[in-house]
């Protein structure tokens, strides 16, 4: 059997439509009885309202779209639990949809959000996301746009990130504080801005630190998930002078790293030091444990949800703003050691 419509239900009552709608929205003008037959028979035949008919004919929506590069992935699953609980406490429901870090998904994505008349979207974009006039479109139709984590600088939206300059920075610095002077970074692409803020900040601790940058050991590995790591790990055993740490774009690339180089029989951290960022559940679980940089992903998708209801509520008057989170440096022994 299929989805049971309004019109379903009121042929099973032999009733109007217009009747069982009154009924189920407790329209003072409909009988108690009558009431009760149709909410009995809803609860019979499993009549569920649709959200998307009801928001095309209200035009408003209890539905908010949250678009991530991949579901998988532990930072972004925590991130949508932060928004989920938001959003279940202000009587909405998430649509949550991924890229698979491609533009072509996110605009397909994107639009079909929009055609769906969500009541706002939150939005962390694709590793291959460099135009943006799909998010345009959404700011041009009155959809509230709030993005996160990775964002397009360029578009006045509210944003939810942490300092990536200032992680990778603390990060690399620490890294040479241990006595490492050929620290490599694994990114995994130049275009977005999250990953051109953890490099310039890698480059300017070696820089305050004295420390020399060696241009072969930055890596671009273009893209973010272990199997990437692998590769750039692949490049780092293949050089004649290796280097002696590696500062990668995620905990993901980082454990694919850590794992080519234990198959090449590369002791972690005496032979080579590796540090991540995200501080995932699984950087833990490794031997020795992943330094990382701890991201707060549930309350950065608890703010995120809450600055988009803000603009819900604020509507024009809504003044776009960024909130910066804190983040933390975990230091495990995938990089700490006695200092050389």
């Amino acid at each position: 059997m299929g989805h049971m419509t309004l019109k379903d239900l009121a042929r099973k009552l032999g009733i109007s439509a217009s009747t069982v709608s009154r009924a189920l929205h407790d329209h003072p003008d409909i009988s108690d009885k009558t009431k009760k037959s149709v909410m009995e028979a809803a609860d019979k035949y499993g009549y569920q309202p649709n959200p998307i008919a009801q928001s095309l004919k209200k035009q408003s929506s209890k539905v908010i779209g949250v678009i991530v590069p991949e579901i998988r992935h532990n930072f972004f699953a925590t991130v949508i639990s932060g928004i989920e609980e938001v959003a279940y406490n202000a009587g909405h429901i998430i649509m949550v949809c991924q890229s698979n870090e491609t533009l072509q998904r996110e605009i397909m994505t994107t639009k079909a959000l929009a055609a769906n008349r969500v009541a706002g979207i939150l939005m962390a974009i694709s590793l291959e996301t460099t135009t943006f006039d799909h998010m345009r479109a959404v700011m041009r139709q009155s959809i509230p746009l709030v993005q996160f984590d990775r964002v397009v600088d360029e578009l006045d939206t509210g944003k939810v990130v942490i300092d990536d300059f200032r992680a990778s920075y603390r990060m690399t610095s620490h890294l040479i504080d241990r006595g490492y002077k050929r620290i490599g970074f694994l990114a995994g692409s130049e275009g977005i801005s999250m990953n051109r803020l953890r490099f310039n900040g890698y480059l300017q601790a070696l820089k305050n630190h004295n420390v020399t940058f060696y241009p072969e050991l930055n890596v671009n590995i273009g893209g973010c998930r272990g199997s990437n790591g692998k590769a750039g790990a692949e490049e780092y055993l293949k050089m004649d002078n290796p280097p002696d740490a590696v500062l990668c774009i995620n905990d993901p690339v980082a454990v694919g790293a850590f794992c080519r180089f234990r198959e090449a029989g590369w002791r972690i951290p005496d032979d080579i030091a590796l540090a991540g960022f995200s501080g995932s559940p699984e950087s833990a679980l490794i031997e020795p444990a992943l330094t990382s940089v701890a991201q707060p992903a549930f309350k950065m998708g608890k703010t995120a949800a809450t600055l988009l209801f803000k603009q819900l509520k604020e509507k024009e008057n809504f003044r776009p703003e960024t909130i910066t989170l804190e983040t933390e440096l975990l230091i495990r022994g995938s990089s700490y050691k006695e200092s050389k």
